[in-house]
């Protein structure tokens, strides 16, 4: 088994744990197993199915899946479900070597622009088993019953498919335990005053002093990024995104992180602070016009003091749409209820996400319906009764599938908007299929089920065929790490799940 010689990022969270938590430093030991064929498991699916320049051709056999090299190295691992979340690879073999750490195995394979990517593999890794560590210590947080926030704090491995699910570079062990929401914290968040700041939709009064807008900031922004004075503010609860927090019987405070947490930097753009309360409005509307089961949390909120380094947005808690016995959860902490093992429930979750995502597309809106973004409200008898969706920052809008349904353009222009249907379709198939239903299911086989079991049921759009007939789109999340130089995403095709053998 191929180990490193020298210190490493486990090594260095070890180090830092028995200081500041000794505690934690025997199930941080026990749990790093686990958190490397965690990550390993999801570097394997990348390997298996992204379109990587470096890799010739794959090759499937009685005992697993080969991958030859363009150098003509083989690299054989277990057969590859593209939508499984279990941890079932636990090692790789690269030539005669048997990797067990992802780290070691992208350092082995010598790509372009490997070095870096194998040092965030390391991280998240050592993340990983530190969350698996801290909770199994720390328990399941506790708050009021049906807090959506609770069940965020649930969420222990992270992006469900990413290689980087936990990787979090630039916080350190201490910092990790103070603000990761696995580790259940509260988060006192800090206020800088702004005279003149872009604000649009309607801040909030308790964020104002006078005619100084108060921006909220997170501690780890202002300890390491901001350079100006901070004022104390108020504690609140971090999400699943760790940069946007729960206000106590409050809304949800998303803040500018300039921190690479998975693929992406965390700030907040300008231009998302212009377009928010028009986005918000625009919306709110399309939930109407839809008549569908589906809440849009509405923008309160957004301000920039014209970067994105300092700027955050206010938004309608998710819970204000539960009712009276119901329970507001996130899709990513399904799999944490039980309900998905059912396979008529699971049916039934899926005929809501899938026609509700239709219908809106159909119209002219594509959601990036991840398990982040996305929740669905249980009745008392756990029934997904309604979807609530928010982030509204990366949708994208089709100004001719609108202008066919006579619903004018809002005032938008940049990223949010195009009538490119590949675009439209790989926004909502890869968010709501190879992410939320996807990571749901758990793996091809209850997914093909599911999908068997709603098709008749689905409205029949112009969309549907692309569904049901056709490889779906996900985002190649390991290339778009090994292509520094390339802006935007890059995609690549999964076996759509019909296409396989019918359940019985």
């Amino acid at each position: 088994m191929h180990r490193p010689s020298t210190p490493d990022t486990e090594a260095a969270f070890a180090e830092e744990l028995s200081v500041v938590r000794p505690g934690l430093s025997a199930p941080y030991a026990a749990a790093l197993p686990g958190a490397r064929a965690a990550v390993l498991t999801r570097l394997w699916r990348a390997l298996a199915f992204e379109p990587l320049p470096w890799i010739a051709r794959r090759e499937t056999g009685r005992d697993g899946l080969t991958l030859a090299l363009t150098d003509g190295r083989r690299v054989h691992g277990p057969f590859a479900d593209p939508y499984a979340t279990s941890a079932y690879v636990t090692e790789v073999r690269l030539g005669e070597r048997v990797y067990e750490r992802p780290d070691a195995l992208v350092a082995a394979l010598g790509v372009p622009h490997g070095p870096d990517f194998a040092s965030e593999l390391a991280h998240s890794v050592a993340s990983s088993a530190l969350s698996r560590a801290g909770r199994s210590a720390s328990g399941d947080a506790v708050g009021p019953p049906g807090a959506s926030w609770v069940w965020e704090q649930r969420i222990v491995d992270g992006h469900p498919y990413h290689p980087n699910c936990r990787s979090r570079p630039g916080f350190s062990v201490a910092e990790q335990l103070a603000y990761g929401p696995e580790h259940g914290p509260t988060v006192e968040m800090g206020l800088v005053p702004v005279d003149d700041a872009l604000v649009t939709g309607d801040w909030p009064k308790w964020l104002r002093d006078g005619e100084r807008v108060l921006i909220p900031v997170h501690p780890w922004q202002s300890a390491h990024v901001l350079d100006a004075p901070v004022q104390e503010g108020f504690a609140a609860r971090p999400l699943m995104s760790l940069r946007t927090l729960a206000v106590p019987d409050g809304p949800h405070v998303k803040t500018a992180l300039s921190a690479r947490l998975t693929s992406s930097v965390r700030d907040i753009s300008v231009y998302s602070v212009e377009a928010a309360d028009t986005v918000s409005v625009f919306m709110e509307g399309m939930a109407a016009r839809l008549d569908a089961p589906l809440h849009i949390t509405r923008t309160l909120g957004a301000a920039t003091a014209g970067s994105p380094d300092l700027a955050a947005v206010v938004r309608e808690s998710p819970d204000e749409y539960a009712g009276t016995g119901e329970r507001c959860v996130p899709v990513a902490a399904l799999p944490l209820t039980g309900l998905p093992g059912k396979a008529s429930w699971f049916a039934e979750f899926t005929r809501l996400v899938l026609t509700v995502g239709l219908r809106l597309l159909e119209l002219g809106v594509a959601l990036e319906a991840h398990g982040q973004n996305l929740l669905v409200i249980l009745d008392r008898a756990d029934a997904p009764v309604r979807l609530v969706y928010r982030d509204l920052a990366d949708i994208r809008v089709s100004p001719a599938r609108l202008a066919r349904h006579g619903v004018p353009l809002p005032r938008l222009s940049g990223r949010i908007v195009t009538d490119d249907e590949t675009a439209l379709r790989r926004k909502l198939f890869g968010s709501l299929v190879g992410g939320t239903l996807g990571a749901t299911a758990g793996s091809t086989a209850v997914l093909r089920a599911a999908l068997e079991t709603v098709a008749p049921d689905l409205p029949h759009t112009a969309d549907l065929p692309a569904l049901l007939g056709e490889p779906l789109p996900a985002k190649a999340l390991t290339l778009m790490r090994l292509s520094p130089g390339t802006p935007g995403d890059l995609w690549t095709r999964l076996p759509q799940p019909l296409a396989g053998p019918r359940s019985s």
